[in-house]
């Protein structure tokens, strides 16, 4: 699928994962519209070719009005969901037993929200024409190697990244019909601002535990990968891990 010309839909568009795939897109030509929460979009660097919207994924109204927008301006034909938190809590601790509260926040947002950009954006891209394959589109969703290797105290942050690995092959199954591709791509320790505040000898440490490459990977690096399952037209319905072979330990 060609990228020059195209609307495309990213979540947690102002920094990170989300951040550097919206600058990958709109170097290649698309009309980016970088969803993101209004605090991250103030600090984020205006690039052409995006647009930020204040949106968040948890929201119908906001989303849709969203997609609309990018629709608006050219077929949407692309959607990146990078948005997300994490969080870190042992299901019982000294401090007692899992907060039932901050559980359904990280699944609202990371699962459901992913699922909400999901279905808005499938509705768009099914109303574009199609190319010569049939093809209109293609989503590319993020979870995460915690997955498949969740640590102790990521019951609420594997489980929903389990779901989007769940959500992957019925999304493409429901979708095929309408010529819209589904992707998840679940990364492991990426140097995005979420490891900001760590000192240097616990990255060192991370990297260390990474086979080869011996080094924490890069945003620029996901959205690599993201380009690349948009571009390759047979990739539907699967989870690629970019994890450099990394099995994440109990603790």
């Amino acid at each position: 699928m060609q990228v020059s010309g195209i609307a495309a839909v990213v979540t947690g568009g102002a920094s990170g994962l989300g951040g550097a795939t919206a600058q990958a897109l709109a170097k290649q030509g698309a009309k980016v519209f970088a969803l993101d929460l209004p605090g991250a979009i103030e600090k984020a660097d205006a690039v052409d070719g995006i647009t930020y919207v204040a949106a968040d994924v948890t929201s119908p109204e906001q989303v849709r009005a969203a997609v609309d927008q990018a629709a608006g301006e050219a077929p949407l034909r692309v959607a990146v969901n990078c948005a997300g938190i994490g969080t870190a809590g042992r299901i019982l601790s000294k401090k007692g037993v899992h907060d039932l509260d901050v559980y359904r926040k990280v699944i609202e947002i990371n699962l459901i929200g992913t699922f909400n950009v999901l279905r808005l954006a499938a509705e768009a891209i099914a109303k574009t024409d199609a190319d010569e394959n049939g093809q209109r589109g293609v989503i590319i969703n993020t979870a995460s190697i915690a997955a498949f290797d969740g640590q102790i105290g990521q019951a609420a942050y594997s489980s929903s990244k389990g779901g989007v690995v769940g959500l992957t092959l019925p999304a493409a199954r429901d979708l095929a019909s309408s010529g819209i591709r589904v992707m998840t791509i679940a990364p492991g320790i990426v140097d995005t601002p979420m490891l900001a505040g760590v000192g240097e000898e616990f990255r060192a440490a991370l990297a260390d535990g990474v086979p080869f490459p011996k080094r924490l990977a890069l945003p620029a690096e996901y959205a690599k990968l993201a380009l690349a399952i948009i571009d390759h037209d047979y990739l539907n319905g699967e989870v690629i891990r970019m994890d450099g072979a990394l099995r994440m330990a109990p603790r």
